[in-house]
């Protein structure tokens, strides 16, 4: 075990309370779920699911003890249907899409197995999720609205070039490029800002779908005679925008966002909020949903806003990002992140394919053994979220979690001297030991390092200011340090900034652990198992300091370092097998397969059926 010599470990002879399991079922009823969420889940997202057993509340073990065997059972379940061969890998494609794979998909196979891809079809949901709604399209629209697009990259005989210089549109067009010969012509279309664009109302994506449910199906008759093994020649290069295309600038995303939430959901029934400039209404009963005895067991469901409408005033992109531009128009977008509810299509983040070293660190401080790192958290960051102003500040993500990591404001809210301001305690149902003791604020002290690098103030007079008038008496700056540094810390939360987190990626890869707090799908989610190889956490981070007293411990409780480290190198292992840059070409590789097949003319009767024949 190591410290840092700023902030050692201080030890207590003051006893962690151990949970008597006939009272703690009695008091955590009143707060908490007693069977784990068996939901449907949102039609807007696939799903990623840990499902305790119900009989688990009355063993009187930790919840997270429960939470992390079922996240090895779910695991190894899934990583038990890997296809072992070409004519399986088509036979389950089949059963779980309802069509033929896509032209090419013999192509694909190869380049997967030959980079010891790990083959299980469910890896690859979130391609189907994000171009199936695009089957209740005309493909002729798809063609028009991606090649009159102004950032695009643009596929012809095999060979990728881009019709824009942004840094963003340059990576994926290294990316694309990379699996020059195999690809199909295409035109996508690329998102160049860190908010996604597009959200079609739940209304109108249900007709989509259900449309789309009678496109190209196996069983639509015909056999497999008549099925087209080759794609065509993209038409539409001189194609324009589809007319009547709107792009909204509503500040207020949320707004925009809500509309592809169910007209039932408790997002769509909420009152909007526009005060912004007063303590956050923090509601943990919405989380209910997805959390379980007090952590998070639906850890995608957790990821979806729908049930969850505190949230409006609890994340930047809510309240004001720093960029809007949406369309309630189904439109063949490609991005690196998107909300629950967003239609863009995912791409691997431009960040992930560059690995640049401020965001991923280097091979070598990734791999610092456990036990030579300090027993503490770490994280650093710009307090970025959106835009934030002396009016809304308290509604940001980042800011919200700065200030529960800061003692002094702990010990004055545990006195009653000061009310938090953008935050609130545990609830005592968490039964933590230090905040029992009075002591929430010291202990938190002993093992914490968080803070800010730059306020990002909305009135700056220079690019140089870090500070201003109206967060500065709430944060202290701490100094920048880079992911090597981050490196040496046991644990790692990973905090939404203006969308996704850069550093999660990074943060896998290493020997630390990832605390993952997020609202942001990407194209690897499926690939993960919450629990089994990285730490979930609510987005009202009310579940932080349980998630700590677990694995540091307080008092005469020594924690669980040893699981902490399980979990961080199970993580680091998988990723490793299922999120490399090989990884990333596969999934685009399968990506533009199917999203030409979407976008051609003939797309109903085509497919690969040379394992039928």
């Amino acid at each position: 075990m190591r410290f840092p010599p700023i902030h050692p470990r201080r030890s207590s002879s003051l006893k962690r309370y151990l949970l008597p399991a006939l009272l703690s079922l009695l008091s955590l009823y009143l707060l908490f779920p007693s069977h784990p969420p068996s939901p449907s889940p949102p039609r807007s997202h696939p799903r990623q699911m840990t499902t305790p057993p119900a009989a688990a509340l009355a063993t009187g073990v930790h919840p997270i003890d429960t939470l992390i065997r079922t996240a090895e059972s779910t695991f190894l379940s899934t990583l038990a249907s890997e296809s072992p061969s070409l004519s399986a890998a088509a036979s389950t494609y089949r059963r779980r899409r309802g069509r033929h794979p896509p032209p090419g998909f013999d192509t694909w196979y190869r380049f997967a197995t030959s980079h010891d891809a790990v083959m299980v079809e469910e890896y690859f949901d979130q391609i189907y999720h994000d171009l199936e709604p695009f089957w209740g399209v005309e493909p002729g629209r798809i063609r028009a609205d991606a090649s009159g697009f102004e950032m695009r990259i643009r596929v012809r005989d095999g060979k990728a070039e881009a019709e824009s210089n942004w840094p963003w549109t340059r990576i994926w067009l290294g990316l694309v490029g990379s699996l020059e010969g195999m690809l199909p012509d295409v035109d996508l279309a690329v998102n160049a800002m860190d908010e996604p664009r597009v959200v079609v109302g739940w209304e109108e994506m249900e007709g989509l779908v259900e449309v789309a449910r009678t496109r190209g199906r196996v069983d639509g008759g015909g056999g497999v005679k008549g099925v087209e093994g080759r794609f065509g020649k993209w038409k539409g290069e001189k194609g324009k925008e589809r007319q009547g295309v709107r792009w909204e600038d509503e500040k207020q995303y949320w707004k925009i966002a809500r509309r592809g939430c169910p007209p039932d959901s408790p997002a769509r029934q909420a009152e909007v909020v526009r005060d912004f400039d007063r303590t956050p209404y923090i509601v943990p009963g919405f989380g209910l949903e997805h959390m379980w005895d007090g952590y998070v067991a639906n850890y995608t469901l957790s990821t979806d806003f729908c049930h969850q409408p505190d949230l409006q005033g609890l994340n930047g992109i809510f309240v004001e990002p720093l960029s809007t531009s949406s369309t309630s128009t189904l439109f063949p977008l490609f991005g690196g992140s998107k909300l629950s509810v967003n239609n863009d299509i995912l791409l691997p983040a431009p960040v992930y394919w560059s690995e640049e070293e401020r965001f991923m660190g280097t091979d070598d401080d990734a791999a610092l053994p456990w036990d030579q790192k300090y027993d503490m958290a770490i994280w650093r960051g710009v307090a970025t979220g959106g835009r934030n102003k002396r009016d809304n500040w308290k509604a940001f993500q980042r800011h919200r979690f700065v200030a529960m990591n800061n003692s002094t404001k702990l010990m004055s809210a545990e006195e009653g001297m000061e009310t938090p301001v953008n935050f609130m305690l545990p609830s005592h149902k968490y039964r933590l030991g230090a905040q029992e003791n009075g002591e929430l604020g010291e202990w938190v002290e002993s093992w914490s390092d968080v803070s800010f690098t730059d306020l990002m103030c909305d009135e700056k007079v220079n690019e140089r200011q870090l500070t201003c008038d109206y967060t500065s008496p709430h944060f202290a700056l701490g100094r920048s340090i880079t992911m090597a540094e981050q490196f040496q810390y046991k644990y790692l939360p990973d905090i939404d900034g203006n969308s996704f987190s850069g550093r999660y990626l990074g943060f896998l890869r290493s020997t630390s652990l990832p605390i993952k707090a997020t609202l942001w799908k990407e194209w690897h989610d499926s690939r993960l198992t919450p629990w089994k190889h990285f730490v979930p956490m609510d987005n009202r981070y009310g579940d932080w300091y349980g998630i700590m007293e677990y694995f540091l411990g307080y008092g005469d409780d020594p924690g669980r370092n040893g699981i902490a480290e399980r979990i961080a190198m199970a993580g680091r292992e998988w990723a490793s097998k299922v999120l490399r840059r090989e990884d990333m070409q596969i999934y685009v590789l399968r990506l533009l397969l199917e999203y030409a097949r979407v976008s051609d003319d003939r797309r109903e009767s085509m497919g690969w059926v040379e394992d039928l024949l």
